[in-house]
């Protein structure tokens, strides 16, 4: 049930609700709206009864949810409606504000020139952040299946170097401390989307959590996939919107565009779109990354490589360093007209040499100031 608050209601008043809604078996949260407080209570709450609980004193009014998510809602949302998650370290890396969050970079890392070449560019074109994938799950299990452990190492370094805050996926809940320890935000992919343990483990950890839809999944499995990373106390989940599975094979997928406000006007989490696995192919990013903006996306996940004719995963997709930067020129009309900016990318060090060859657990880049080894 959702609890509000008079405005007058005392902080003891607050506690004394809380408190009945513990001794029931339930559990509280509190968020803000205009002047007064609203409590959501979760958990097994048969036992409360409505009227009960309007009694109390300072109670203004009781509801029932209207969804069967309920930290995802916008019943529960921050102070402004809505949640942004910072990014990184860095000051200026956040999404769900009124700036826009481009996040760039290839599908699989290959090595750490490759990466480092694709982070310089797109860090110099606006990109505020670094994809790159390390364990890739793959429809064939004959396909490249990432390089692991080196290629997170890399990530790291080239984060280090660059600035850049580092986004990757993790597949396997055994996977989660390994991956949070040198990355800034954990990927859970769109087959992914209800490994109901992987869920749980992303939410014990702290780092933001970008989550996926799955090409099949409803808006609503959707929301209570985030509830799962939520209800385990991590608030940072970032929303993915891919592309859905429809009878239309011209595309990979489908890009769901009407998702994107009907999730604004249900949740107070951030949606981003990734217009690369929804078109399939490279001609259809820019026009799909621009229509998502204008839909009300709070940002964009784009494969970018340097050479996408020799990537070893989805290079029909991935735009070039060229095309990437004619994106983000492309894309500032449309951030002004939907009352946006976009994020500024970090300050990228000095140009430094190539990385070196295959890198260990001390890897140092050559001619980079010193640093604690990844």
């Amino acid at each position: 049930m959702i609890i509000v608050m008079r405005a007058e209601a005392t902080a003891a008043q607050r506690d004394g609700v809380r408190e009945q809604v513990e001794a029931s078996g339930g559990r509280s949260y509190a968020a803000r709206d205009g002047n007064r407080t609203v409590l959501g209570c979760l958990g097994d709450t048969d036992a409360l009864s409505e009227d009960n609980v309007e009694a109390l004193p300072g109670v203004e009014s009781v509801t029932r949810w209207r969804t069967p998510y309920r930290l995802a809602s916008r019943e529960l949302a921050p102070p402004g409606g809505r949640t942004v998650v910072r990014i990184g370290d860095g000051p200026a890396a956040s999404v769900g504000g009124p700036a826009l969050l481009v996040v760039a970079g290839p599908c699989s890392v290959e090595g750490p020139e490759m990466l480092l070449a694709t982070a310089r560019g797109v860090a110099r074109a606006g990109a505020a952040a670094l994809r790159g994938g390390a364990f890739k799950p793959r429809t064939s299990p004959y396909a490249f299946q990432g390089l692991g452990l080196d290629a997170l190492r890399w990530l790291a370094e080239v984060r280090r170097v660059t600035g850049l805050p580092v986004v990757t996926e993790v597949l396997d809940p055994r996977q989660v401390e390994l991956v949070a320890a040198h990355a800034d935000v954990l990927q859970v992919g769109a087959r992914s989307m209800q490994n109901f343990p992987l869920l749980a483990e992303v939410g014990r950890v702290r780092r933001p959590v970008l989550l996926k839809r799955a090409m099949s999944a409803t808006v609503t499995e959707l929301l209570l996939a985030a509830e799962y990373v939520l209800a385990r106390g991590n608030p940072d989940v970032i929303l993915c919107e891919r592309g859905i599975r429809t009878f239309e094979p011209a595309t990979r997928n489908t890009l769901d565009i009407a998702a994107i406000p009907v999730l604004r006007g249900e949740t107070h989490l951030p949606v981003i779109v990734d217009p690369s696995h929804a078109g399939g192919r490279a001609d259809l990013v820019a026009p799909l990354a621009y229509a998502a903006i204008a839909a009300g996306a709070d940002g964009l996940l784009v494969e970018v490589h340097p050479r996408p004719e020799t990537a070893l995963s989805d290079g029909e997709q991935s735009l070039s360093l060229d095309g990437f930067t004619e994106l983000m020129r492309g894309l500032a009309p449309f951030a002004a007209a939907a009352g946006r900016t976009l994020v500024p990318q970090p300050k990228a060090l000095p140009e430094v040499h190539a990385l070196k060859g295959r890198l260990g657990p001390t890897c140092v880049l050559e001619d980079a100031p010193a640093a604690e080894a990844v």
